[in-house]
């Protein structure tokens, strides 16, 4: 396997930016958001592209370091 730390931590950080997206979509939706419309609009446009960018990142660490 070449799973490796640097790997496993982008995964790490891919899958908490995922559920900040998940968790930013819900709140927009119930009408009143804890942190505000702004601050959650704001999670959840970040949480999009990173999410996409760390899971993209850990996947060519894997592949880059498989024997």
């Amino acid at each position: 396997m070449g799973m490796t730390p640097k790997s496993g931590v982008l995964l790490l950080v891919s899958c908490i930016t995922a559920i900040a997206g998940v968790g930013s979509v819900f709140e927009l939706s119930s009408g009143n958001p804890e942190l505000g419309q702004l601050i959650t609009t704001v999670i959840l446009i970040a949480s999009i592209p990173l999410t996409a960018l760390t899971f993209w990142a850990a996947v060519v660490d894997t592949k880059a370091n498989q024997k």
